[in-house]
């Protein structure tokens, strides 16, 4: 919907042009689950155009989750503090991210264990120089 102009605050959303509401109803081992998510958008009023940019930030969601999960083992962490369980997710996207960008056609698990393996490649993922 667009932004109703009596929104309270609004002058503080520059560029504010639509608010947006997503309910999911997923079925996992027969339970159902409903879950409601709200938008602020800077898109004009298009249900099509929202529509997409919504499932695009979820498939870029879930690959980064998988990547993760497959690179570090995320879901098996059984780091139980939330701010140790917060820094070390913060570390994980960071360095996932350093092993995306590197040049070399090593899988991200194989960069990782290589950076374990040997200090002057990993200097090379951490400074982005290549030999």
């Amino acid at each position: 919907m667009p932004v109703p102009e009596t929104l309270r605050g609004l002058e503080l959303w520059k560029g504010l042009k639509s608010i947006g509401v997503v309910t999911s109803v997923c079925v996992r081992d027969g339970k159902e689950t409903i879950e409601t998510r709200y938008y602020i958008s800077s898109l004009a009023v298009s249900v099509k155009q929202f529509a997409h940019a919504v499932r695009s930030h979820w498939g870029i969601e879930n690959s980064c989750h998988w990547s993760l999960d497959v690179t570090y083992r995320e879901d098996e962490s059984r780091i139980r503090d939330e701010h140790m369980r917060e820094n070390f997710a913060w570390l994980n996207r960071f360095t996932l991210s350093l092993l995306k960008q590197h040049p070399g056609k090593d899988s991200i698990v194989m960069k990782r264990r290589g950076c374990g393996w040997n200090h002057d490649f990993l200097l090379e993922v951490l400074t982005g120089a290549t030999r």
